[in-house]
């Protein structure tokens, strides 16, 4: 199952362009908690589908994208990346960003270590993988974390006409004999099918007026001249 963004750069550069709209420099212990959490509610929302291509390992510090570590070392790389996420995704991010946006990166390491599967990667000693799998099966149980449904809105999927349609949460210990379907499924009316947004394509960061809120572009205005 392919991930929902290209690269793990597109949901660190949106945690970091956010993050200045708000006035704060994310410091790099918060990016990383805010990549974990993100990539584990969204496995546990879409049913075991990465939301980026990234690999998280276990350190005494908390859980960290190795990548991204690196690649953040002096700064905000100057890496090409994905600046129009789609509107489903985007959706999730600010999400994730209006639940634990405000905490401070203490609170996200306790938070993020508390975890069943950062203990249990952390047990088999520092830089071990930390499994989808086992992210799910954790952030699915919520013993020390909040419930998905705490977390995410239902409304991040539209029909072919516009409207929205709520996807449940991942449990592999519940299913209704009622309902056949798979847990999770969205259920459509005949003759609809689901659509995910339409990607756009990057756009030069020094475009004229900048970048809005969620990296959108402002609207430019031009003067109005008489005839």
């Amino acid at each position: 199952m392919r991930s929902a963004v290209d690269s793990s750069f597109d949901i660190a550069f949106w945690f970091s362009d956010t993050a200045l709209e708000n006035n704060e420099y994310l410091q790099p212990q918060k990016l990383h908690r805010l990549l974990f959490l993100a990539q584990a509610y969204f496995a546990v929302a879409f049913e075991g589908q990465k939301l980026m291509p990234a690999v998280f390992i276990a350190e005494e510090v908390g859980p960290l994208e190795p990548n991204i570590y690196r690649a953040f070392t002096r700064g905000r790389p100057n890496i090409e990346a994905e600046l129009f996420l789609s509107i489903d995704v985007e959706s999730f991010l600010e999400n994730i960003w209006r639940r634990f946006g405000n905490m401070s990166a203490d609170r996200l390491n306790k938070l993020c270590n508390g975890t069943l599967a950062f203990k249990k990667a952390i047990k088999s000693g520092a830089r071990s993988e930390i499994t989808l799998d086992e992210m799910m099966l954790s952030f699915t149980r919520a013993d020390n974390t909040p419930a998905v449904d705490q977390v995410v809105k239902p409304k991040l999927m539209r029909t072919q006409e516009g409207k929205a349609v709520a996807v449940a949460a991942w449990n592999p210990t519940r299913k209704s004999s009622a309902d056949p379907s798979p847990i999770g499924a969205v259920h459509l009316a005949p003759g609809q099918r689901k659509l995910e947004e339409p990607r756009r394509s990057a756009r030069p960061l020094d475009r004229p007026g900048g970048l809005g809120k969620g990296g959108h572009p402002r609207k430019q205005f031009k003067p109005f001249l008489p005839k």
